[in-house]
């Protein structure tokens, strides 16, 4: 007859059914050993005593399912989902199906279908394995910025930022500072202290932030760079983006230890402000490096010096913009209106472009061809509005601003009704109704 394909409770009841049919086992034993009643027990038995071991097995093996979906109904819906819903869900790719298409199938259904397909694939398949990337092998040769946003001094103030330089090569910090969000700003003055202290190296590595990156690429001006980027490649020094956190782990791992070692000496220091912060970091950043750098592959230190002179690299190290300069001698810049004062040169500018510098340290100036410009400023109200589109890094910032902001406004003065302004001063009589004597002559009179 062949090999017949059984389960575990099919066999288990042909051994007992054996046992029965040899009296080697009573009926009521097996009914209680199988959980069947004594009738079952029979019925089964004239089976196997007819038709043998095989009889015992389900009727319904082998067959396909009553309720199973035709293969044609199949093929159409994943025809419809690769054509019309290729990256959808096994969840919203059914929910589709029923809305749009009438085909109403379960989304556990749509799901073994699309997986027999390859058109999804299950989370732990999709799974992405970040190689470890081996260490640059000199020093100076790549350079980890980031920011950490985090509560450093714990409730003794607000939160702020804390901008960390590391090298690939020997994981030593090279610059930290604490700024209150991070921005174009205070990563120049972070830059500023690491040229100074150890040159120029060969680039940095950061994340996406727009500080390093322009993300549209129909960007105003079409130049497809930050003006932190424009100051890197003044200074000829490369700025790299990384795709994911775990490209940049090495500074994102420090990020983590410094969250936990230096928030616990800060307590210990009595240190509560960014700028008592700032002067501890030299001796904490000594402390650290001393413990944990690690030996580079090979000795060479590729810093170059800055050879830069100081006040050309302050005009390196800040915000330049080109502005249009109208016919009144005047240009908008940031909600504010620059007016140049009238003179032999700046007449000569009108309908031409004009070069604006904004300095770290809150400077700003007008240049024609390299010379100053005179110039008065008007402020328009200038104030943070409700549509103001901020980043999430610099949310708790603006946020402390606007608070400023509104501690400092004087309180909006009581709105007056009409009556109030015409001098009606309420007696507590409400209109209509009849009070004081009035009220007891009336109720006199309708007793008499």
């Amino acid at each position: 007859m062949g090999w017949v394909m059984m389960s575990e409770r099919e066999l288990n009841r042909v051994e007992v059914l054996a046992q029965v049919d040899d009296d080697r086992l009573t009926v009521n034993n097996a009914a209680h050993m199988l959980g069947l009643t004594r009738r079952q027990i029979f019925r089964l038995l004239k089976r196997y005593r007819k038709d043998g071991a095989s009889a015992i097995r389900h009727g319904s093996r082998g067959r396909a399912p009553n309720n199973q979906i035709h293969s044609a109904k199949r093929d159409f819906a994943l025809s419809v989902i690769k054509e019309q819903y290729p990256d959808f869900g096994p969840t919203l790719a059914a929910e589709m199906l029923a809305e749009h298409h009438g085909f109403r199938v379960s989304r556990e259904t749509v799901r073994k279908w699309m997986q027999e397909d390859g058109i999804w694939l299950p989370r732990k398949q999709r799974r992405q394995f970040h190689q470890p990337r081996l260490r640059r092998e000199c020093f100076g040769e790549l350079i980890q910025i980031d920011g950490s946003d985090h509560r450093w001094f714990e409730d003794r103030a607000a939160p702020c930022t804390l901008l960390v330089f590391i090298d690939d090569a020997t994981s030593s910090l090279m610059e930290l500072r604490f700024v209150k969000s991070e921005s174009t700003f205070s990563y120049f003055e972070a830059l500023e202290g690491y040229l100074h202290k150890h040159g120029r190296p060969v680039a940095f590595y950061s994340d996406k932030h727009s500080v390093f990156r322009v993300a549209k690429e129909d960007a105003k001006g079409g130049a497809r760079t930050t003006q932190f980027g424009r100051a890197l490649s003044e200074l000829n020094i490369e700025i790299l983006c990384a795709n994911s956190s775990q490209a940049k782990g090495r500074v994102e791992r420090a990020n983590r230890t410094l969250q936990d070692r230096l928030v616990k000496e800060l307590r210990i220091a009595g240190v509560s402000d960014m700028e008592a912060g700032n002067a501890y970091l030299q001796d904490f950043k000594e402390r650290h490096n001393a413990r944990f750098t690690k030996a580079p592959a090979k000795p060479d230190n590729l810093h170059r010096a800055l050879n830069v002179e100081p006040h050309r690299l302050a005009d390196v190290l800040c915000w330049r913009e080109n502005r249009y300069v109208g016919k009144q001698l005047t240009f908008s810049y940031d909600r504010k209106r620059i007016i140049l004062e009238e003179n032999e040169t700046t007449r000569g500018l009108v309908g031409k472009y004009v070069d604006t510098y904004a300095f770290v340290d809150g400077r700003f100036e007008v240049r024609s061809k390299g010379r100053s410009l005179p110039y008065k400023v008007f402020d328009m109200d200038q104030r943070v509005t409700h549509a103001a589109i901020t980043d999430h890094k610099r949310l708790s910032a603006v946020l402390e601003h606007i608070k400023e902001m509104q501690d400092a406004a004087p309180p909006k003065p009581k709105v007056r009704t009409n009556s109030e302004k015409m001098g009606y001063n309420p007696n507590g009589r409400h209109p209509g109704r009849p009070s004081g004597s009035h009220a007891k002559n009336k109720i006199a009179q309708t007793a008499e």
